[in-house]
């Protein structure tokens, strides 16, 4: 559905995108995980076509980027960060400038529009103005309008930042309808939780993908298992352990310490012997298998001691 080769973009001396190469396959639900400003907006953006590619190319279903961009807009819904729908429409007519503006036919509209309403819940607010709307139903709003035409592929940008938790779930659930169904989704996110719903993931750094593949090769790209230890007072404990040689990052979890080491064991049994920070108390450790928070840390720490290569992504 999707490839991309040495994509780069440059906005004076910022990087934006520095050479990112990918595929996305038909049917997928690719996710885009990256820190604020890691390159997820700016890929998307030359995806869509809204932005020249300063370097390199990419395709949707054979059809150039940039090149052919008004010839894909039909093969792709879009929804954007911000809410970009127009506030002075209803819900009825925002869904129909959209349907006219990609040409369907009234009588596929007047089929099509119930469908999405009820798809989406917004059936009851059908004739609210969209800037009366809350975030959630905005969100779900604009989305309905990116599948007005029924496009094969969806490109979302961080479409659940700013949702509470039910509307955060009711939008994956549509997304897994949709995937279902056979649409392919690629996704921009900075949550863990959502990395873990996607068939693929890609990490953004500073422009670069670090690395692409299904979440649990990433998972099990950690040598071993994490150390995590008990001790108290946690944050005393967490500002020492950070200092100390051969730890190269810790992170607080659930009231316990997260050790990222590449000699843990030994660092163990050192601890195990004689605890060194005098103002904490130990009680205790245990080995966690390590999550996609974990992944991300490691990846955007350049923790590259405690990672197993794992295959470059297939361009």
């Amino acid at each position: 559905m999707i490839e991309l080769h040495e994509l780069r973009k440059v906005y004076g001396p910022t990087t934006a995108a520095d050479g990112v190469s990918m595929q996305v396959k038909t049917g997928e639900i690719f996710g885009f995980l990256g820190a604020n400003g890691a390159g997820k907006t700016t890929t998307i953006r030359m995806i869509c076509g809204l932005t020249r590619p300063t370097s390199g190319r990419g395709t949707i279903n054979g059809l150039d980027i940039w090149r052919d961009r008004h010839r894909i807009r039909t093969q792709f819904g879009y929804v954007a960060q911000k809410f970009s729908l127009y506030g002075d429409l209803s819900v009825v007519e925002n869904l129909r400038f959209f349907g006219g503006a990609y040409r369907i036919a009234p009588s596929i509209l007047d089929e099509r529009i119930p469908r999405l309403l009820a798809q989406m819940d917004l059936e009851a607010h059908r004739d609210k103005k969209a800037g009366h709307l809350s975030g959630g139903m905005k969100q779900l709003l604009a989305l309905a309008c990116a599948l007005i035409h029924d496009p094969p592929l969806l490109l979302l940008d961080e479409p659940t930042a700013g949702l509470d938790p039910v509307h955060r779930q009711q939008l994956w659930n549509l997304l897994y309808d949709l995937g279902t169904a056979g649409k392919t989704i690629v996704v921009t996110t900075h949550y863990m939780d959502e990395a873990e719903r996607c068939t693929q993931v890609g990490f953004l750094q500073k422009g670069r993908l670090l690395a692409q593949s299904p979440p649990r090769i990433l998972r099990n790209s950690f040598r071993d298992q994490l150390l995590e230890v008990h001790c108290e007072p946690a944050m005393t404990a967490l500002a020492a352990i950070r200092k100390h040689p051969a730890v190269l990052g810790a992170a607080l979890r659930s009231g316990h310490i997260r050790v990222y080491s590449e000699h843990a064991p030994t660092l163990l049994a050192d601890w195990q012997n004689e605890w060194p920070f005098a103002d904490c108390t130990w009680h205790g450790f245990q080995w966690i298998e390590p999550d996609m928070e974990d992944v991300f840390s490691a990846y955007s720490q350049g923790y590259d001691a405690l990672l197993k290569p794992i295959s470059s992504p297939t361009v």
